[in-house]
């Protein structure tokens, strides 16, 4: 049996999950402000919706792939909102990284209306999305959480209920500040083989199955070798959430200085003009950021 699913947002991550709903037989309403990446999904055998009310209105299970809180709040409660077409009992899927209190807030706003909602940001970037090998950290209540695997299933591999809403967020936070101090400390260590003469392309090799491997070393080395930056994620999303894991730590007082100096770089890169560009773009930064670099 299919599931009726709505996706907004159809970006880079949300076309892809939608992409791989649609391949493994569910019913996919999509609605972006962009018809072109609705057109997309809708070649794939997607249908269009109007508006996210209308999406949420024919539909179970509501599906959020957004850039922002601002953004999810506006689609879900604001004019031709999910709120407004979905029916009682309706389930929201948050798969946007946004910050935990904005998740509590909304959940709690959406509990009021009767509708149910699970915040389950993600990990692994689109291609494990087409490939149904997400990493995914789900914060809700239990049954919403049971529930809302009956879709993500056929986008993950990995499924965890961490605790009630805003637990998958902060859980993100987690896996954002050791992605980001990963992608910081593969790049240094690459530019660090390349002045000293060594063939870097065969570090990962070199190092695979040993406590110095991760498998953003065996993918980004050689791009960084290469200077190979095409675009899988964006500079200037790492430094959103590095802002919200330090937000984070403010609140909980957590010193965390190599955090710091990571979305400084972040930071420098994107005030270089840069943010827009791939995590490979961070060996940029040892010859001196400039946009030019990128035609």
């Amino acid at each position: 049996m299919s599931n009726k699913v709505a996706l907004i947002g159809a970006g880079a991550m949300g076309g892809a999950i939608g992409t791989r709903l649609v391949e493994t037989g569910n019913e996919l309403m999509v609605f972006d402000l962009h018809r072109d990446k609705v057109q997309h999904l809708v070649d794939k055998g997607a249908v269009a919706a109007a508006s996210a009310a209308e999406a949420a209105s024919r539909s179970d299970y509501v599906i959020l792939s957004l850039n922002s809180a601002k953004i999810v709040q506006a689609a879900v409660f604001g004019p031709g909102g999910v709120a407004e077409g979905a029916r009682p009992g309706t389930l929201i899927i948050d798969m946007s990284s946004i910050d935990p209190e904005s998740t509590k807030a909304m959940a709690s706003q959406a509990a009021e209306t009767r509708l149910r909602w699970v915040d389950s940001p993600l990990s692994g970037g689109a291609p494990k999305a087409l490939i149904g090998e997400l990493t995914l950290m789900a914060g809700g209540k239990d049954q919403d959480v049971a529930d809302a695997h009956q879709v993500l299933r056929h986008v993950a591999s990995n499924y965890t209920h961490m605790g009630p809403s805003g637990a998958g967020q902060t859980t993100k936070l987690i896996n954002q500040v050791l992605c980001g101090l990963n992608f910081l400390a593969v790049a240094e260590a690459t530019q660090l083989a390349l002045d000293a003469g060594i063939d870097a392309i065969k570090v990962p090799q070199a190092l695979k199955g040993g406590r110095a491997d991760s498998a953003i070393l065996q993918e980004y080395m050689p791009r960084f070798v290469a200077r190979d930056y095409r675009r899988t994620g964006r500079i200037d999303n790492m430094v959103k959430d590095l802002n919200g894991a330090q937000d984070l730590a403010r609140r909980t007082n957590t010193a965390m200085p190599l955090t710091a100096v990571c979305a400084e770089v972040h930071r420098m890169l994107t005030a270089a003009g840069l943010g827009g560009e791939d995590q490979a773009a961070l060996m940029e930064y040892f010859k001196g950021p400039s946009k030019e670099t990128f035609g």
